[in-house]
């Protein structure tokens, strides 16, 4: 049974940083895409960003490009989510999310690419 465990999400000021950290078991870390998606009450659940466990490539949303950076730990079946200046348009739960093997053809940052979810962890970010 595969499990995602988010964490590192926390209450920050404007202009700070965090780190998520999303920790995969029971789960084969070969040929996936990994991503990052985020929901706040006032929006729908969007991609944030995105990595391809073959050659790292990423996927950014453009509200984070420049400020947030994902990255992978194949040996640790982990994805990291490194977020700078953050801005209180960042507020919302994030959630990592993983695809079966291969990934499927949808987008990297479509929430219909991905099979597993994990249950989410909140960032506030005050001004």
């Amino acid at each position: 049974q595969v499990h995602l465990v988010e964490s590192g999400g926390g209450s920050v000021q404007a202009g700070g940083s965090l780190r998520l950290s999303c920790a995969a078991s029971g789960y084969t870390y070969s040929n996936n895409y990994m991503g990052w998606f985020r929901q706040s009450p006032e929006n729908e659940r969007q991609g944030v960003a995105a990595i391809y466990s073959v050659n790292s490539d990423t996927y950014y949303a453009d509200s984070v490009k420049g400020r947030f950076t994902i990255s992978q730990d194949t040996v640790k079946n982990t994805v990291y989510l490194q977020m700078n200046d953050l801005k209180p348009g960042d507020t919302a739960m994030y959630y990592c999310a993983a695809t079966a093997y291969g990934g499927g053809g949808q987008y990297p940052l479509s929430q219909a690419k991905y099979t597993y979810w994990g249950q989410g962890t909140q960032v506030t970010v005050s001004s």
